[in-house]
Order: structure tokens, then sequence, then C-alpha cells
């Protein structure tokens, strides 16, 4: 029998949001074991709490977001992943900004932070979502397919493809969600080079660094556009790596880019406020067809 969990004294996290640029600030408190995951904006007078649930997102096109009664918490899905991997229940999170922040791309920040801490298991029976049937999914424009079909504890496939010859078809699984420490937890966000510029001059990305994407070049830039991208990143020597990445970082695994969508998935399916128990194979995943697939499970319960 698997009981409930959260963590076992507060903790501290900080970094700058991807889009604003803004410096964030979170606080990370233990919770009663019937509270879930909720965020509280202590930048607002009142403090308002918004429920990390299904019900509440609001917005997809650059990350999940949630709304309440106009007040937004963006871009969580990485810190959500962390929960879900690590088997967080219940925690609250105080957060001074509307954006999480991008810390490194991927949920290693997270995951460090509540090791460090540890855990406090709770007098609560962990409860799940047992997918009881075949349940399915598929967006025809975005060529997004998921599934769930019964297993007796929870694991992911996920298959994409970009056909580009610096990034196509991939795969990732993970076995178990037990598994997301270590295989998916440090596995980075990533962007095509022709995307990043185009929300450089959308004015976006103000907390992009090179340190917390992997930039895929399906183009090779003229030295105008490097010298650009290099202002941008305060750095003197942005190139083109012959894996076709900019040589901001190293992959950690040849499938990385597979692997980050997997752990994004499995953040926007703790929207739904509980782990599932099921197989989710999923094609082309992202926000949108992953929060939309989760309302469906939702809806059948």
């Amino acid at each position: 029998m698997e009981y409930k969990s959260t963590i076992a004294q507060s903790a501290t996290l900080s970094g700058k949001g991807l889009h604003t640029g803004k410096e964030v600030h979170l606080t990370f408190h233990p919770a009663d074991a019937d509270y879930g995951i909720r965020f509280v904006r202590t930048d607002l007078a009142a403090r308002p709490e918004i429920r990390a649930h299904i019900s509440h997102v609001h917005d997809t096109s650059r990350g999940t977001s949630l709304c309440k009664n106009g007040v937004e918490i963006k871009t969580l899905e990485h810190l959500m992943a962390s929960l879900a991997g690590l088997g967080i229940d219940n925690l609250q999170v105080e957060i001074d900004a509307d954006e999480l922040p991008i810390l490194d791309g991927s949920a290693r920040f997270y995951v460090e932070c509540f090791q460090k801490v540890g855990l406090q298991q709770q007098n609560k029976v962990r409860e799940y979502i047992e997918i009881g049937k075949a349940i399915n999914y598929a967006n025809a424009d975005l060529g997004a397919d998921l599934t769930v079909v019964p297993s007796d504890h929870c694991t992911i496939e996920v298959n994409v493809n970009y056909d580009t010859h610096v990034l196509s078809q991939q795969k990732a699984v993970l076995n178990n969600l037990s598994d997301f420490y270590p295989e998916v937890y440090n596995c980075r966000t990533f962007v095509f080079l022709h995307e990043l510029y185009f929300l450089m001059k959308q004015n976006l990305i103000k907390g992009g660094d090179v340190n917390n994407a992997i930039v895929f070049v399906d183009k090779i830039p003229d030295s105008e556009t490097l010298d650009k991208l290099a202002k941008f990143f305060n750095k003197s020597d942005i190139q083109v790596m012959p894996n076709g990445t900019l040589n901001n970082v190293q992959l950690h695994y040849e499938n990385e880019p597979a692997r980050h969508k997997l752990l994004d998935l499995i953040g926007d399916l703790y929207l739904l406020g509980k782990p599932i128990r099921g197989k989710v194979v999923a094609s082309k995943p992202g926000h949108l067809v992953n929060t939309e697939f989760a309302k469906i499970i939702a809806a059948g319960l």
C-alpha cells in the first residue's frame, strides 16, 4: 500500500522567467494530505491561490498556464513533472510572479531541491486514476495521437518526428514513473533556430540563455544572424556543431528531445490531480494535445 507524501521541510528556489525575464522566487511548503498542489501569488495583495488542476488550464501556446479569476500561473509543466516523478502529492508553492523560472530548461533543479529537503510520508493512502478502458485523443491538424490503456502501473511511450535532417524521428520510453529520476528529469527543452529568432524579434524569451535550451539548426545561419544571437545571449563564440546544434550545451542523450517531450507530458497529465495507472502512448505530444487528452480522461472519471 502506498501513502501520500509532501516535502519534509520548506525550500526555496529562484531563477528567471523564460518570456518575461523577471527574477522569480519560489518557496515550497509542506502541505496537508488532502491539499493537493496549489500556487499562492505572494506578489498580489490578496495572495490568491490556484490549484494545479486541468480545469484551470488557460493557455498552452508557450508552455502550460493556469488562470483563475484573472490570476495566472505560467509555464508550470517542469515543476509538475518533478512532483509526479518523485511522488509528491501535496505541496504549497509560493511564487512572486506569474511565470515559473526556466532554470536549465528541465526538471533537474526542482528534483534536486526536493531531494535535498527530503519527502515526508503522510497518513493517507495515495489514490490513482485507474484506467479501465482505452481512451484516445487525436488532433489531425497537428498530427498528434494519444492513447492510454489499462495497466497496473504508469508507463509512457513518446514518438516524435520533426522531418528535418538535424532532428527527425525519435522515441522515448519510461517503463515506470519511478524511473523519472534519473531517466528523464534532466532532459532539457529544445527549439529550432528559426523559432528562437522569431521569439527574439517578438521581444519574448527575455529570460532565455544558451544554457537552458538545446538549439537545433535546420538551416545554417549567416554571420549576421550568429552575431545577433551572440549579442542576445551575451556570448562571443556561438557556433553550429557537426550534430546540427548550437555549441551552448551537450546532449545528455541522443534522444533528449523525445525524453523532454515525455517529461512535459508527465507534467501536463499530473494536472489531473492524481497519478495515472495506465500505459500511455503518445505521437507528437505537445501542451495543447496533452491537456486536451487530460480533459477527456477527467471527463470519464
